[in-house]
């Protein structure tokens, strides 16, 4: 029988440089000017739902070849790696998957994190981002451990609706439970996002931002967005988040709201009765890159520079091969003074459209959202 694997250009590339060691001095600038700021680390490449833009079950079947637990990053590695993220600058670090709360005993992994400090002493930012499908029995735990703010994706209130795209029977009151939890635990604001996507979804904008209006919970809009090779992307698919505020506002007036940080990705907007905000992340018809500052860490120790790369780099090997800190955090140096990516602009820019939509990406499933 077949073995299915994700279809990923190279990630094998182990860094190499030469001259004088870099050393981290809480400032790190890529190409562009962009400093590093946020890392996105995945922690494990499975998840118990099969959402149709994500991980299809047509693909991610029952043969699926997955990764061996010895390939994934022990959490002693993905601390030691993120200590030195953090000397370069990272404030936030921000935990996926796949479904992160699969991997056993992620509690520990948040408390090594959670001890970590930004070279002016500042606690980090620590998140993580769920299916909430084991969020209400996991959200104390969480919580004690360290775990700062919690972000649920949920992409309908309708439960056939709901069951039908998560395409493995999980029911929306589970998820609405494991909001529940976070709120009550104090893992705040939460913030749950919906992933749009014309023709499928886009009748629940209303009912979910009915639903959470008023509640303390932040909703979060994205465009469908063009990531990997596996969901069958079309762009007339995308529902631009312009038509989402106008539907909105038809029933709920809005009002732009200032950026936390000029990095932030979403576009706020606040009820005009003061009752919360909501937010639109246009990652397809408005592009951020020219303010991006996250890097991100496969499951596997893979270093990506941009959601929508092609390849990695591949930091498991100097960990695995005996490379001290110095030497990895000067190869982080010259990886991130090295990037270039703006994919999502170049998508939009007329002339390179066409090379950067054809070029292998690698699936968000393996690197996070």
């Amino acid at each position: 029988m077949s073995r299915r694997v994700i279809p990923v250009a190279d990630v094998s590339a182990v860094p190499v440089f030469s001259g004088p060691l870099q050393t981290p001095s809480g400032v790190l600038s890529d190409a562009f000017a962009r400093p590093l700021r946020d890392l996105r680390i995945s922690v494990t490449d499975r998840c118990n739902f099969r959402c149709v833009y994500c991980m299809p079950r047509a693909v991610f079947d029952k043969d699926y070849a997955f990764l061996p637990h010895s390939a994934l990053l022990s959490f002693e590695e993905i601390t030691r790696l993120a200590s030195l993220f953090v000397a370069h600058g990272v404030e936030k670090i921000r935990l996926t998957g796949g479904e992160p709360l699969l991997r056993k005993n992620i509690e520990f992994l948040i408390d090594h994190l959670a001890r970590l400090k930004t070279p002016e002493g500042r606690p980090l930012d620590l998140t993580l981002t769920t299916n909430g499908s084991l969020l209400a029995r996991k959200a104390r735990s969480l919580k004690d451990a360290g775990l700062t703010r919690v972000t649920v994706s949920l992409d309908a209130l309708d439960d056939t609706l709901f069951r039908r795209m998560n395409d493995a029977d999980f029911a929306v009151d589970d998820v609405l439970e494991g909001i529940a939890a976070a709120h009550a635990v104090g893992l705040a604001p939460v913030k749950v996002n919906m992933v749009v996507k014309r023709g499928t979804n886009d009748m629940e904008i209303v009912p979910m931002a009915r639903h959470f209006k008023g509640t303390g919970t932040v909703l979060r809009f994205i465009e469908y967005m063009d990531v990997g090779t596996s969901n069958g992307w079309n762009m007339a698919e995308v529902l631009p988040s312009a038509e989402v505020i106008a539907r909105i506002d038809e029933h709920f007036p809005l009002v732009p709201l200032e950026a936390h940080s000029a990095s932030e990705t979403a576009q706020r907007w606040g009820y005009a009765d003061g009752s919360g905000e909501i937010g639109v992340i246009s990652s397809v018809t408005r592009a951020f890159c020219t303010s991006c500052t996250r890097a991100r860490l496969s499951t596997e120790g893979k270093l990506y520079l941009c959601l929508f790369a092609s390849a990695g780099h591949d930091l498991r090997t100097l960990l695995r091969n005996g490379a001290d800190d110095a030497a990895i955090a000067s190869a982080l140096a010259h990886i991130w003074q090295a990037r270039t990516d703006r994919y999502s602009q170049l998508r939009g820019s007329g002339a390179d459209a066409s090379q950067a939509a054809h070029e292998p990406r690698v699936e968000m499933s393996y690197i996070g959202g």
